[in-house]
């Protein structure tokens, strides 16, 4: 279920921290499921290519397992979703520091409602913890990673999506597995297709499984039949995802690892920004990497974890970025354009695509050339 298997390059739930852009998603695709209205070209729109490989497709379903009947539901108001074609399309490898990611990550807002989120699910997750060895707080960091604590599942129809980019092509052979499994599930009885919604890229519920890692791993920890990863109610998904950290290398009682200053001893120590925070990590990290294989990913999960824990911040400093700005200097460059009217989305330092917009805008205002580029002369400019 790592970004090998599973996120292709963009990140946890097709829109996570690995490369999503401005990030200020950091999981899922938008809004929980029923409280965002699809994007237009996420809606069905006539394809003869497509409707012509869906009859393929049903032809040789059965040789998959799939019943006429599954078919029948999984496929009753499916259809090309162009929007998903466009976002597998543009994907692109954005390089964001350490520090960008993790003032994301483990931003003041997510870890208040993590901390939240860990006390209403105490007693579940000390449970998942006490059987399957894999620490509470990495259950929830990653829940918080995933979905921003299940307020960003995605709404997009699974079936509609992985049929969608089976019939694409680019990665055709993978996506048909996506799909076969999808409606293995609702053959099943997990789910019907009309609550299977997720990312455009197939990953769902509240810890963005793809459907053959859910036919793998999926845990019905609540007893009533189903493997629900959708429900409003987590357990289900926050077992699942315990399960699967400890079918893949966790070791129970092990830390995920820690930050180190001055000389320091024991773990495998790593700098993934030049100038930034070092940190000693064991065989727990290389685990958390099994769900996506980025070490921005395992460190933003152990530090949000310790902080939901009640650690504080790192306590190493960053390095200034490549235009010479602090983590302080973007914040404050942030605030001041948006005290002008030229709105950011938002005061965390991290230089996303509003605040290119705000600062192009800026620019063009005061008859400076147009770059969209944050510098210091910018800020000077906007005392």
């Amino acid at each position: 279920m790592g970004m090998t298997r599973r996120h292709f390059g963009i990140g946890i739930g097709a829109l996570g921290l690995a490369a999503c852009g401005d990030m200020r998603g950091l999981g899922g695709t938008g809004s929980a499921a029923a409280a965002k209205p699809l994007a237009s070209d996420l809606r069905p729109a006539a394809n003869a290519g497509y409707d012509a490989w869906v009859a393929g497709f049903r032809a040789r379903a059965g040789g998959y397992g799939i019943s006429s009947s599954t078919l029948e539901q999984g496929f009753r108001g499916a259809g090309y979703l162009p929007g998903v074609v466009t976002r597998d399309r543009n994907q692109t490898e954005f390089t964001r520091t350490l520090e960008d990611y993790l003032a994301i990550a483990a931003s003041d807002e997510r870890v208040t409602k993590g901390r939240a989120a860990y006390a209403r699910h105490r007693s579940t997750l000390n449970a998942l913890e006490d059987r399957y060895g894999v620490d509470a707080r990495i259950i929830a960091a990653i829940w918080g990673l995933e979905s921003f604590f299940g307020e960003r599942r995605g709404n997009v129809p699974v079936i509609s999506a992985t049929s969608t980019l089976a019939f694409d092509g680019r990665r055709g052979a993978f996506f048909e597995k996506q799909l076969v499994a999808a409606l293995k599930i609702i053959q099943n009885g997990d789910i019907t297709a009309d609550r299977m919604l997720g990312s455009w890229a197939g990953a769902m519920g509240h810890t963005q499984f793809i459907p053959t890692s859910y036919e793998a791993f999926a845990v019905d920890f609540t007893g009533d039949g189903r493997r629900d990863i959708w429900s409003e109610d987590p357990s289900d998904a926050l077992a699942s995802t315990a399960a699967y950290l400890s079918r893949n290398g966790w070791t129970r009682g092990l830390e995920w690892g820690r930050e180190v200053t001055g000389s320091a001893a024991g773990g495998r120590i790593i700098q993934p920004q030049a100038g930034g925070p070092r940190f000693a990590v064991t065989s727990n990290f290389n685990a958390i990497k099994r769900y996506n294989n980025s070490d921005s990913y395992a460190i933003g999960v152990g530090h949000l974890a310790d902080r939901i824990g009640g650690a504080g911040p790192l306590r190493s400093s960053f390095p200034p970025d490549a235009n010479g700005l602090t983590k302080q200097d973007r914040v404050t460059l942030q605030q001041r354009l948006t005290a002008r009217g030229f709105d950011t989305d938002g005061a965390d330092g991290v230089i996303g695509s509003k605040t290119e917009d705000a600062i192009r805008a800026y620019q063009s205002s005061i008859g400076q050339p147009v770059t969209g580029v944050p510098s210091t002369q910018l800020l000077n400019s906007l005392r």
